[in-house]
């Protein structure tokens, strides 16, 4: 609702003001637009991170720097930081730990994944607009490479992951679901409804980037098919613009490792996996 009327108001500002007990100076208040060179030198850094997620500060300054981009250690390391993003060490850790809250041990290693819903790999990303960050979770089967659900959020409240998995396990039952040892992952709620509905939780090593690596590879080619090709405006645009690539890269992006099969039809149709095994095998 509209309550103070700017231009062609029969009531003046200040008095409109008092009548509502609105501080004056609030109604000439307009919200800085970030620095355009702070915005350039973050979106330099997304991208030098896609590239390479175990580089540090010193290392994203040194490259800006070659690239004749003014900007220390310091800045790089500041600029990390509220992107939400460091060295992965080698793995992304846009979601910390909580110290009070249960870790759960890496059941993949060793294991077989010759199905769908037998493994389901989740992970945070950051996704740029012109107006700052976004960020992303998203639950991929890892046998079909498909997309069971996402969600965007502006902040890292847990919140949005469990929002999440209760929409993916409403069109699936994994056995079981694996993620790295961010706050999100481990919070009360995430972990009570993936127990609730039966599914083992694993969780990555720590430092071990790999171990989440199906996810990671989704975040790389939504990123250059898609978030670098466009200039988003809005959470609004983000939203929409990812809609649409994850809705081709389920539907209509052929993958050579599935036998240049959909993940939609792998996940979906029994008689593919047959064929799909024996081109891998």
């Amino acid at each position: 609702m509209k309550l103070l009327e700017h231009q062609d108001a029969a009531v003046p500002l200040v008095t409109q003001a008092n009548l509502l007990s609105v501080s004056r100076a609030s109604l000439y208040y307009q919200p800085a637009l970030p620095d355009a060179t702070e915005l350039a030198l973050k979106r330099r850094i997304d991208e030098i991170y896609t590239d390479a997620p175990f580089y540090g500060a010193r290392k994203v300054a040194a490259q800006l720097q070659v690239e004749g981009l003014a900007c220390c250690r310091a800045t790089a390391g500041k600029y990390m930081r509220q992107m939400g993003i460091e060295a992965i060490r080698p793995g992304p850790n846009l979601s910390r730990r909580n110290q009070e809250h249960k870790v759960y041990p890496y059941l993949l290693r060793g294991l077989s994944i010759d199905y769908p819903n037998a493994v389901w790999g989740t992970d945070i990303t950051y996704i740029r607009t012109t107006r700052g960050w976004l960020y992303l979770v998203a639950f991929l089967d890892w046998f079909s490479r498909y997309v069971v659900a996402w969600q965007l959020s502006d902040t890292l409240e847990s919140a949005f992951v469990t929002d999440c998995a209760v929409r993916a396990l409403a069109h699936g039952l994994p056995e079981i679901i694996n993620s790295d040892q961010g706050s999100q992952f481990t919070s009360r709620a995430y972990v009570n409804r993936l127990e609730e509905a039966g599914v083992r939780i694993s969780m990555d090593g720590k430092g071990r980037c790999m171990d989440n690596i199906f996810t990671e590879r989704l975040w790389r080619s939504l990123k250059y098919e898609e978030v670098y090709l466009n200039e988003y405006q809005s959470p609004r645009e983000a939203r929409a613009g990812i809609a649409r690539y994850l809705e081709f890269y389920n539907q209509r992006r052929l993958h050579q490792a599935l036998g240049y099969q959909t993940p939609a039809a792998v996940y979906a149709m029994p008689s593919l996996l047959t064929a799909v095994k024996q081109q891998k095998g």
